[in-house]
């Protein structure tokens, strides 16, 4: 492996899957594995993270958020890039943009490997990164399995992760074909997170728990919960900034929706305002990062978030 990785880019799926595959190279190779988050470093973190082992082993440091390092620890990245160990690896990643930037180019300098972690626009790039994920998976999928998938979830790498996570693990053997990716979409999807969603768009919060305590008893993933309504939400924004005289098939190619979507987008609408959408998209970022891990309940952080949101919806 090389001395050095950066994983550049804000799209945090396609670091995600390089992140893995580099670590699984790296235990392949009994490495030790250090990581960090850069926001949370004290002075001599990174320091001690670089130190070389006094056996000789194979180690590695992987620096996450590097554009959130405290600028007193960012010498001592830049003084190991001058002498770098020849058993350690070290893998940055970074979102990109100008924060950080002196540090990124010093790194650029010692000429790491760089792999591109750029937001995907064009269907033709998600449809290839859905096949990849399965072959990940040890599992083949038809065309037409991955369009549909890319359809459904499309505008969320994230949320297209978990889809075929879920959907390689549980689909029988051979290939995945669109009548599986279908029943996929419209049973673990719809009656779960989305059935969730659902309930807390129109404000139900009676149905929208009890809905939510049936999905997490029959293993959905909350991530997948909180998916949902971030999904509905940015729906719901969008087709608010669209002519009412439009029809949904004529706005579907604009906002990357079906027209049902759309249709449905509109309904539930008439009972929202911007600034409860706003309330409501700030109130579901915070869930997901507490579903992540910043919580210590996170089960009650989302019911809190349900909470939010409905009474969003009421405010006027």
């Amino acid at each position: 492996m090389n001395p050095f990785y950066l994983l550049l880019g804000p799209e945090g799926a396609l670091a995600d899957r390089a992140l893995a595959k580099l670590l699984a190279q790296l235990k392949d190779e009994n490495a030790e594995i250090t990581t960090v988050s850069a926001a949370d470093v004290i002075v001599g973190d990174i320091a001690d993270g670089l130190a070389p082992s006094l056996f000789s082993e194979r180690r590695a440091l992987i620096v996450k958020d590097l554009q959130d390092l405290p600028e007193e620890s960012k010498d001592e990245i830049t003084r190991y890039l001058d002498s770098p160990d020849p058993t350690m690896t070290v893998v940055f990643v970074h979102k990109g943009g100008v924060k950080g930037k002196a540090l990124l180019d010093a790194i650029k300098k010692v000429k790491p490997e760089i792999i591109a972690c750029e937001a995907m626009k064009k269907e033709a790039d998600k449809e290839s990164f859905v096949k990849d994920l399965f072959l990940d998976a040890g599992r083949k999928a038809t065309p037409g399995a991955i369009k549909a998938l890319v359809g459904a979830l499309g505008n969320e790498l994230r949320e297209l992760q978990s889809a075929v996570s879920q959907i390689s693990l549980d689909a029988p053997a051979g290939a995945i074909d669109e009548a599986i990716v279908d029943k996929f979409h419209q049973g673990r999807i719809e009656t779960t997170g989305f059935d969730v969603a659902d309930a807390t768009i129109d404000g139900n919060l009676p149905v929208a728990l009890v809905t939510l305590r049936s999905a997490l008893e029959t293993g959905t993933d909350p991530v997948m919960v909180t998916s949902a309504i971030a999904s509905s939400l940015r729906s719901l924004a969008k087709v608010s900034g669209t002519n009412k005289g439009s029809k949904s098939f004529e706005l579907a190619g604009q906002l990357g929706m079906a027209p049902w979507q759309i249709d449905k987008a509109r309904r539930q609408l008439q009972s929202w305002t911007p600034r409860g959408i706003a309330t409501a998209v700030e109130a579901i970022a915070k869930a997901d990062a507490d579903v992540k891990g910043a919580a210590s309940d996170p089960i009650f952080a989302l019911e809190k978030a349900l909470a939010s949101i409905t009474a969003a919806r009421a405010a006027r």
